[in-house]
C-alpha cells in the first residue's frame, strides 16, 4: 500500500509541475506562432477588391497576423479602381503578398500594378504578368496627346513601385505600359518582378521567411516559420458585389431593367415591375461603371429599350423590334469594347437580342392590344350588353342580362315586362339601363 501511495503521489506531482509550469510554456509557444490571412481574389479588379483588403487588415490588427496574402487571378480592370488598390497598398499598416496563382492564372493589366504595389509578390508556375498599355473608357480613338499623357502617367506610377526591385524590374515595367510585355513566372524571377516562384501559400511563406519589406517606409522582416494559415473569405454581399460585376451578368442585368420598365409602362399600376427594374438597373449601372462601359454601347443599348417601345405602339408588326435587336447587339459589342478583361460572350449577346426583340413583338403587343378592349368580365363587363325586363322598371325592378338576374334602374321611364333593354351604367350593385328597339340583337 506504502509503495502505491507513493506511486500515485509521484504521478499527482508530475500533473501538478506539468499544468503550472510546462504546459504554459508550451501554450505560449504555440500562440507566438505568426499568424497569416489568406484572400482569395478572381476576376476584373472591382471596388470590392480594396474592400476586402480594408476588411482584412482591420482582421490582421485584430489578430496581430504577421502578413496578408492575396492570391490574385485578373484580366485588369478600370485604372481608377487599381489607383484605389494600389493607394491603399502604399499605404497598409500590414504587410501585403500578392500572390498570382494558381498555374494558369494572370495579372494583366492593373493587375500588373498590384503586383508591384505589394510589399511582397509571388507567381505560381505557368503564370504571367504584364500587357498594362492603357485604353479610353469613352469608347473613342484617343488623341496622341492625350494618350501620352495617359501613357506617361501609368509609366511613372508603375516605376516608381518598379525602381526598388532593381533597374532592370523598372524598365520592364514601363515597357509593359508602352508596349505591353509580359511576363512568365521565371522571367518575372529574373528580372526581379517578384520574390518566388511558388506552387502554394505554404512554398511562398517558406521562400520568403525573413525577407525584409516596407511598410509605411518602416523596415519589417517577415517571420513567418511554421505560420498558421487563416483564409479569409469574402463575405456573401462582397461575392454578389463581385459577380455582378460580370460583363454578361452586367449585360443581363440591364435587360432586365428594361424589360422590367416596360411591362409597367404598359401595366401601371402594380408597381413590382417597375420596383423590381428600377433596382435591377441600379445594380446594372453600377457593374457598368466598375467595367468602364463606354458611353457609345450604353447609348445603343437605351436606344434599343427605346426601339423596343415603340414596337408596342406601331401598327406595324416587327420593324421597331428588329431594329432594337440590333441596336442591341451593336451596343454589346461596343460596351466593353478592346477591354479585355471584360469581354462579353457573343452567343449570349445573340440570344438576349432575340429574346428581347421576340417579347416585344408576341408578349408587349399582346399585352397593349388586351388593355384596348373593353373589359368581358365583372360589372364593367356588363356596359353595353342587352337584356329583358323580367320585373317591371318603376324605374326599379329585375332584368335578365347575359345568363344572370340583376337589379336594374330604368333612366328612361317606366318599363314593362319583356321589353328590351341595354346596360349604359352601373350604380354598386344596380345596372342602369334604357330601352332598345325590337330589331336590336339580344344577349339574353
Amino acid at each position: 500500500m506504502r509503495i502505491l501511495h507513493r506511486f500515485w503521489t509521484f504521478t499527482l506531482l508530475l500533473l501538478l509541475t506539468w499544468l503550472h509550469v510546462v504546459h504554459p510554456f508550451v501554450a505560449l509557444a504555440q500562440s507566438e506562432r505568426p499568424e497569416v490571412l489568406v484572400l482569395t481574389f478572381e476576376g476584373p479588379i472591382t471596388p470590392v477588391l480594396q474592400t476586402y483588403l480594408e476588411r482584412a487588415e482591420e482582421e490582421a490588427l485584430r489578430r496581430d497576423a504577421e502578413l496578408i496574402v492575396l492570391r490574385l487571378d485578373t484580366p485588369g480592370g478600370s485604372v481608377n479602381v487599381m489607383g484605389d488598390v494600389v493607394r491603399f497598398l502604399d499605404n497598409a499598416r500590414v504587410p501585403v503578398a500578392v500572390f498570382v496563382w494558381p498555374s494558369g492564372a494572370r495579372a494583366a493589366s492593373a493587375g500588373t500594378f498590384v503586383v508591384l504595389a505589394a510589399h511582397a509578390a509571388a507567381m505560381a508556375p505557368k503564370t504571367t504578368m504584364g500587357a498594362a498599355s492603357p485604353i479610353d473608357a469613352s469608347g473613342a480613338e484617343m488623341g496622341e496627346t492625350l494618350l501620352r499623357k495617359i501613357t506617361n502617367d501609368l509609366v511613372a506610377s508603375i516605376r516608381t513601385h518598379a525602381e526598388r526591385r532593381g533597374p532592370e524590374a523598372a524598365e520592364w515595367a514601363e515597357m509593359a505600359v508602352r508596349e505591353a510585355v509580359v511576363a512568365t513566372a521565371d522571367e518575372a524571377l529574373e528580372k526581379g518582378l517578384i520574390d518566388a516562384v511558388a506552387t502554394d501559400v505554404p512554398d511562398l511563406l517558406e521562400q520568403i521567411d525573413g525577407l525584409t519589406v516596407y511598410v509605411r517606409n518602416t523596415p519589417h522582416t517577415l517571420h513567418l516559420r511554421d505560420a498558421v494559415i487563416v483564409e479569409m473569405p469574402m463575405t456573401p454581399f462582397e461575392h454578389f458585389l463581385h459577380t455582378i460585376a460580370d460583363p454578361n451578368i452586367a449585360l443581363l442585368l440591364f435587360s432586365l431593367a428594361g424589360v422590367a420598365i416596360l411591362i409597367e409602362l404598359q401595366s401601371p399600376g402594380g408597381y413590382a415591375a417597375g420596383i423590381f427594374g428600377v433596382i435591377a438597373l441600379i445594380l446594372g449601372f453600377y457593374a457598368l461603371g466598375v467595367l468602364d462601359a463606354n458611353f457609345a454601347g450604353l447609348g445603343l443599348l437605351g436606344l434599343a429599350f427605346v426601339l423596343f417601345f415603340l414596337e408596342v405602339l406601331s401598327p406595324s408588326i416587327g420593324v421597331f423590334a428588329a431594329g432594337g435587336a440590333v441596336a442591341f447587339v451593336l451596343g454589346g459589342l461596343l460596351l466593353f469594347d478592346g477591354r479585355d478583361y471584360a469581354a462579353v460572350s457573343l452567343p449570349f449577346l445573340f440570344t438576349l437580342a432575340a429574346l428581347l426583340g421576340l417579347f416585344s413583338v408576341f408578349v408587349l403587343t399582346v399585352v397593349a392590344r388586351v388593355r384596348k378592349k373593353p373589359p368581358l368580365t365583372g360589372q364593367e363587363g356588363m356596359l353595353g350588353l342587352v337584356g329583358v325586363v323580367r320585373e317591371p322598371l318603376t324605374p326599379e325592378g329585375i332584368v335578365h342580362v347575359h345568363g344572370e338576374v340583376w337589379r336594374a334602374r330604368s333612366i328612361q321611364g317606366t318599363l314593362d315586362v319583356g321589353a328590351r333593354v341595354r346596360v349604359v351604367g352601373l350604380d354598386d350593385m344596380t345596372l342602369l339601363v334604357e330601352p332598345v328597339d325590337h330589331t336590336a340583337d339580344a344577349n339574353a
